[in-house]
């Protein structure tokens, strides 16, 4: 039941964050974005091609962000095997491209180099761990390929964290966004890795003690 509950949260949060990214600018301009308008108010600062390579890393990383619930979750007998390995296959390739584009974003991220840090290791460590996945499963190693997938939709999940923290750190620093910002690159993700680590550490024990028991 706690399973499924589980599934079920994540997987609301994950389509509404998609939603609410994809309606922002693909419906709408994205100069009407209030992190675009910020970006405007600098003479430096240029729409395109960033833009473009916006939109690129919106479409990839909500296709990982929908994708992942039922790729860690859902059972894989039978016929949702291939099934399971198809979306395993867009869900890996859809963060290697987001991640290579997020490296250029990062550069351009709005609260100066410690923003663009934060990001930049974000990205790092998410392509690090979807790889390690991937390395994990060719060698046969379907535990450990499991873990390293809990680490990698972890950093997949920093793009709902972010949205959930941006409201309450503006209110904070009352709309001060560069510094809001500065500790939402590193927030979105850096306690999503702690927490996913504690779950691995507590599945290796709960998996010992059955082992042992038997």
């Amino acid at each position: 039941m706690m399973k499924k509950i589980r599934i079920v949260t994540i997987s609301i949060f994950a389509v509404l964050a998609a939603a609410y990214a994809i309606i922002q600018y693909g419906f709408y301009s994205p100069k009407l974005a209030g992190l675009v308008q910020y970006k405007l108010k600098s003479p430096n600062f240029h729409l395109t091609p960033w833009v473009y390579v916006l939109y690129m890393h919106i479409i990839t990383a909500c296709l990982a962000l929908v994708i992942g619930p039922f790729q860690l979750f859902a059972n894989k007998n039978g016929k949702r095997v291939r099934i399971h390995r198809l979306l395993g296959k867009v869900y890996v390739a859809s963060i290697f491209i987001s991640g290579m584009v997020n490296i250029y974003l990062s550069i351009f991220a709005s609260g100066r180099w410690v923003a663009s840090f934060g990001f930049f290791f974000l990205d790092l460590f998410w392509l690090y761990s979807t790889g390690m996945a991937v390395m994990w499963i060719i060698r046969g190693n379907v535990i450990q390929h499991k873990h390293w997938m809990w680490r990698s939709y972890s950093l997949t999940f920093a793009g709902v964290m972010l949205r959930i923290y941006l409201g309450p750190l503006l209110a904070l620093f009352h709309g001060d966004f560069i510094h809001a910002y500065q500790i939402l690159a590193w927030i979105a993700w850096v306690p999503n890795l702690f927490l996913i680590e504690y779950c691995i550490q507590r599945a290796r024990i709960k998996s010992t003690k059955a082992t042992t028991i038997h």
